[in-house]
């Protein structure tokens, strides 16, 4: 596998997907219910090559990353070769970005000694879809990118 195996929610969502995946490998209900018994191993294989099927659709299609820790917010700008990314780093041991309260707090004091920002580029060195799959294994996840053109737009202005 290339990525990771989908949860079995993640598979309840994507039926009729999935579905029409084993229709182009000429599997209908009927012989998928028998692989699951009589080849496992079989049935194992299509689950992963479903699942690398939609990670490399999500992951191509992903533009913007967001992660979120007691003390840092990580925002990045995924394009064809290279990432740009904005780290915020509260000073301020009682701040928990993780909550409500700790974004109003960011909010109030984005450019103070309170918030240390860092801003960069890395070109990717792997292949774009593994590098943009590692941070999501580290706990990004998608976003629409508002937070980091908010930020962008007033770190260029």
């Amino acid at each position: 596998m290339k990525y990771a195996r989908l949860t079995k929610e993640q598979f309840d969502e994507l039926h009729a997907e999935f579905a029409s995946f084993l229709a182009t490998q000429a599997i209908d209900r009927k012989e998928w219910e028998e692989l699951k018994i009589n080849k496992p191993e079989v049935a194992e294989q299509e689950l992963d090559v479903f699942s690398d099927l939609i990670w490399e659709g999500v992951l191509g299609r992903a533009e913007y990353l967001e992660h979120f820790s007691k003390s840092h917010i990580f925002l990045f700008h995924c394009f064809d070769t290279y990432i740009k990314s904005i780290v915020l780093k509260t000073f301020s041991p009682e701040v928990d970005f993780l909550t409500k309260e700790g974004l109003q707090w960011l909010s109030d004091n984005m450019f103070t000694d309170n918030i240390e920002m860092k801003v960069g580029k890395k070109v990717f060195t792997e292949e774009r879809n593994s590098s943009i799959f590692e941070l999501i294994k580290q706990g990004a996840f998608l976003s629409d990118g508002q937070l980091f053109n908010q930020i962008n737009t007033i770190i260029e202005s």
